[in-house]
């Protein structure tokens, strides 16, 4: 039966397509409706999709990597940073571990105190970066031998701060895409209320075409699919509009962060292609539902 609808819808047919009134608000309000909830999905799934690299890109960059800190006077620094430099050497799951220059330590503080920081002058400690390989880094071990060792090196797994975003970041993913449901609902949900009063609208000519002989299969596919098409028409402006906005937004930097990275990438540039087609099944199932339940109380 489902099939049979299907096929009846994508097969053009005049008379039914003269049941419906081409012209009028609520055909006005299924194009307005399908092009903005289009438009809004294009971003939530854009949003979504880049929430999620961006999870994917600080679980995976992160989790390999730590950072020792060496706390000690400047007499002792060079000393106990060569001592951790051993130790690092000697444990098992350290890929590499090297110590940051003056410059690099530089870099990294110039976006708070700026590019002429003078780090001699300053108690700053010694970094060492650390890079884990196989078998994996026992950090409960190494801050036993550093403690005993290294008094003064703290080693910093990034675990406290790397879990929180990368949870925030797959939050905001959840979020994209429960955004997109709303906005399959809300699009039901408006088009339903528009083929009922379409429907009411019509209700002598229901009756008439009833009395000619017209089914109520017949009459319920003229509604369904101009529907359908209008709701898929809209929905197409609306995705080449979203398309043209998130084509506006900056690219993706470092400097800019995740603000700049809001786009799609690669492959993901064909899933808006599937919104259209999205909402005009929305708009079939929707429209059917209304029809069928509207003819039973005009019966």
């Amino acid at each position: 039966m489902i099939g049979q609808d299907i096929r009846t819808l994508l097969r053009r047919d005049t008379r039914a397509d003269r049941v419906v009134p081409p012209t009028g608000f609520t055909a006005h309000l299924t194009l307005f409706v399908s092009g903005a909830m289009a438009f809004l999905a294009v971003f939530a799934l854009a949003l979504s999709l880049a929430a999620g690299r961006l999870a994917d890109r600080w679980a995976s960059e992160l989790a390999g990597a730590a950072t020792l800190r060496i706390n000690a006077p400047a007499e002792q620094r060079a000393a106990q940073t060569q001592a951790a430099l051993e130790v690092l050497k000697q444990t098992p799951g350290v890929a590499s571990a090297r110590a940051l220059s003056a410059e690099e330590q530089a870099a990294l503080l110039a976006p708070w105190f700026g590019p002429d920081l003078p780090l001699d002058t300053l108690p700053v400690p010694q970094l060492i970066e650390i890079i884990e390989g196989e078998p994996g880094l026992d950090t409960m071990g190494l801050r036993l031998r550093l403690a005993a060792e290294v008094p003064g090196a703290v080693l910093d797994d990034h675990s406290r701060w790397r879990e929180p975003l990368v949870d925030a970041a797959n939050s905001l993913r959840r979020l994209g895409w429960i955004s997109i449901l709303l906005i399959g609902g809300a699009t039901a949900a408006m088009i339903t209320l528009a083929a009922n009063a379409s429907l009411a609208a019509n209700a002598q000519i229901i009756e008439v075409l009833r009395q000619v002989g017209a089914r109520d299969r017949f009459i319920a596919g003229a509604f369904v699919r101009r529907f359908t098409w209008r709701a898929f028409f809209g929905a197409v402006v609306g995705t080449v509009l979203g398309l043209t906005g998130v084509l506006l937004l900056p690219e993706a930097s470092d400097a800019g962060g995740f603000l700049t990275g809001l786009g799609f990438q690669g492959a993901d540039w064909l899933l808006p292609a599937v919104i259209p087609v999205l909402g005009a099944a929305v708009a079939f199932a929707a429209t059917w539902s209304a029809a069928r339940r509207k003819l039973k109380e005009l019966s």
